[in-house]
This record gives structure tokens, C-alpha cells and sequence, in this order.
């Protein structure tokens, strides 16, 4: 079967889209992550299907799904590429998406510039979710982490050096921490400014990217 696709990137982490909106390809979860397979397959960091929208004020549905195949609520780089695809599609500005953590708004500032509203960051144990009732903002694991859902679960380490943790060795292990039950994106922060910070992120399903939009 011939699929069509796109190849998408913001700020690097890239993203393979296919368009569903008038015939689907019903795509399995090992057929996915073989196609983001960088040595055999498309290659990408996340896959993104663009389906018919169903809900009042989104102009496309939006499903997002990891490396590894598996799921995810949100994301915010890849929702800003399918800003800019249905922006040059339609010719608006404003451009509504619907995703399984909402609709989310996005605008098109200038050619190759879209900012997207991701929502309030959900703080709640069960809206992350964790396994178990604890202060999101104190996780209890070593390294003191907070925690926090932007659509897809995010636990992040702030450090006082940026070397202080590995990501490349840490985050596959905490990805997999019990405390996570739907896993978790891994953040490694190092505050350099008063208004700045350097962030890595380990992306579950998908491993260590260059960007995170969430």
C-alpha cells in the first residue's frame, strides 16, 4: 500500500505526518514504529495522522503518536507544523487543533513563526497521572523532581550543574519508574539566567531529542 507523507521539524524534533482526512491507512502501532525507525524506516522522533475534526472549533484532528508506536496526548512541536500545514492549506492565521488533551489554538505570527496555546499545566497526581496521591512539585525519588501534564506526562530534574545528570543513561530508566503508569517525558533543567534555562529531554517512546515544545 502507497502512503503519502510529510517530513516536518521544529526547532529539530521531527516528525512524520500522514493526512487521513479522506482515506485512512489504518496504520498499527508496530507498522508506526517501524516507519520512525531512523535505520529502516522514515525516521522521526513522533508520528503525526491528521484525521476530520469532530469537536466545535478545531479544523483538524490530530492524533500523535510516539516511536515506539504507543500513544501520546499532545505535542507542542509537532502541533505547531500542523499549524503552518493547515495555515498554507486554508490561508488563515488561526487555526484550531483537536487532540485527545482538547482543542488547542494555534497562530501563525509570521511565515515559519506559529506559537500554540497548550492549555494550563495540569499539577494534579491523577491529571500526570502517578501511581499513587504525592506532592507533584516534590516527586518522591531521588534528585527531588516535579512533575506536571501538558497533554503527556513530564517529570522534571532541575540541576545545579548541566552535567549532573546523564540523560542518555538516566532518562531510560526513569521513563519506565513505577511512579509513572502511561511513562514519562524525563527533563534535565539547568537554571543559567534569571529568564533562561538549558533543557534536555528524554521523550518516552521516542528517547533523547533535540527539542520539546511541551
Amino acid at each position: 500500500m502507497m502512503t503519502g507523507f510529510l517530513k516536518m521539524h521544529g526547532l529539530g524534533n521531527d516528525f512524520v505526518v500522514v493526512d487521513e482526512r479522506a482515506r485512512r491507512h489504518d496504520l498499527t502501532p508496530a507498522r508506526i514504529a517501524a516507519l520512525c525507525d531512523r535505520h529502516r524506516g522514515i525516521g522521526c522522533d513522533q508520528f503525526v495522522i491528521l484525521r476530520p475534526a469532530c469537536m466545535e472549533g478545531a479544523d483538524v484532528f490530530v492524533r500523535f503518536f510516539n516511536a515506539d508506536g504507543t500513544e501520546s496526548g499532545a505535542c507542542g512541536n509537532a502541533s505547531r507544523c500542523v499549524a503552518d500545514l493547515l495555515a498554507r492549506e486554508t490561508g488563515r492565521d488561526s487555526i484550531g487543533l483537536q487532540t485527545r488533551a482538547g482543542v488547542l489554538h494555534a497562530t501563525i505570527v509570521r511565515p515559519g513563526l506559529v506559537t500554540v496555546d497548550m492549555g494550563l499545566p495540569q499539577q494534579g497526581w491523577a491529571e500526570v497521572p502517578l501511581a499513587h496521591a504525592c506532592d507533584t512539585l516534590h516527586l518522591p525519588m531521588a534528585g527531588d523532581p516535579a512533575a506536571v501534564s501538558m497533554g503527556n506526562p513530564h517529570a522534571t530534574f532541575f540541576l545545579p550543574a548541566p552535567d549532573a545528570m546523564a540523560p542518555e543513561k538516566a532518562g531510560p530508566e526513569l521513563e519506565h519508574d513505577p511512579l509513572f503508569p502511561e511513562r514519562a517525558n524525563i527533563g534535565f533543567a539547568h537554571i543559567t539566567a534569571p529568564d533562561a534555562m538549558r533543557l534536555r529531554v528524554w521523550e518516552r517512546g521516542s528517547g533523547l531529542t533535540l527539542a520539546c515544545g511541551s
